[in-house]
């Protein structure tokens, strides 16, 4: 058997562990994701908590596109893992639909467009950010210097928890099935809307509870961590609506204990 043929052999061997490569990818993507946030979060957000009377980063185009890195690595490290039970599923579903080399790429397309629908959120989680800190509502923590904008954020967040918009998007993000089943689209093209799609119902379901990291500071990995298991609890545990309500409940009571302090 000649190279070429060895070599043909082996590609194909590998494309019919699709679901294993996209899977060992995905936890890398996740894995680099979170090691940028272990790197840069806490001790730079130790010594501004230490220097309260330093003036603000000057907003130039670089700095900005550096917060909006943050952001999108902070949303990959937090929301990828539990949208991966439905990146794997599409790509068992596209592996009996299409050939092993036409469903890894169409896979990876599929993930692409949910993390870039969390891009898009993170490009508005800047223009947030630059206009809190302009308003001077921010820490050089990145976090609410005002209590009655964190217990207002707290009660915010708490009351959507009940609404019907977070309990539907709720209800795609914790049963890929479902979400496949009502929303499947053939070929390429239909790989970048469900991506799109599954990251709208992703960003619909937990926006509101990444709004609260400008309560506990942007780069406090112990917030980023409780509210990353948090979603992870949400969406993969079977009582997943019945947390989402406490939870909400939760954070009423939290927000009125702040509100009430402050008054």
């Amino acid at each position: 058997m000649d190279k070429s043929m060895q070599g043909r052999l082996m590609l194909e061997h590998l494309l019919h562990r699709d679901r294993l490569i996209v899977a060992i990818g995905t936890a890398a993507v996740v894995a680099l994701a979170w090691a940028y946030l272990a790197a840069g979060a806490g001790m730079d957000t130790e010594m501004m908590a230490d220097m309260p009377d330093m003036a603000p980063m000057p907003w130039t185009p670089l700095y900005a596109v550096l917060l909006f890195v943050m952001w999108w690595m902070m949303m990959i490290a937090m929301m990828a893992p539990s949208a991966a039970r439905t990146v794997l599923l599409y790509a068992t579903v596209k592996r009996k639909q299409e050939t092993a080399s036409r469903a890894a790429i169409d896979t990876w397309i599929f993930l692409a467009g949910y993390l870039v629908t969390w891009a898009g959120f993170s490009l508005a989680a800047v223009l947030v950010q630059g206009a809190f800190e302009r308003f001077g509502l921010l820490s050089m923590a990145m976090a609410s210097t005002s209590a009655i904008l964190g217990g207002g954020a707290l009660i915010a967040a708490g009351l959507y928890q009940f609404t019907p918009l977070k309990q539907a998007c709720l209800r795609y993000c914790e049963s890929p099935l479902l979400f496949l089943s009502r929303h499947w689209r053939p070929g390429t093209r239909g790989a970048i809307r469900m991506g799109f799609r599954h990251g709208s119902y992703c960003v619909g379901c937990c926006w509101f509870l990444m709004i609260l990291l400008f309560v506990g500071g942007v780069m406090n990995l112990v917030w980023v961590i409780g509210i990353a298991l948090y979603v992870a609890a949400e969406k993969l545990l079977p009582f997943g609506r019945r947390l989402s309500y406490a939870a909400g409940a939760i954070l009423i009571l939290s927000g009125a204990i702040v509100l009430a302090r402050a008054v």
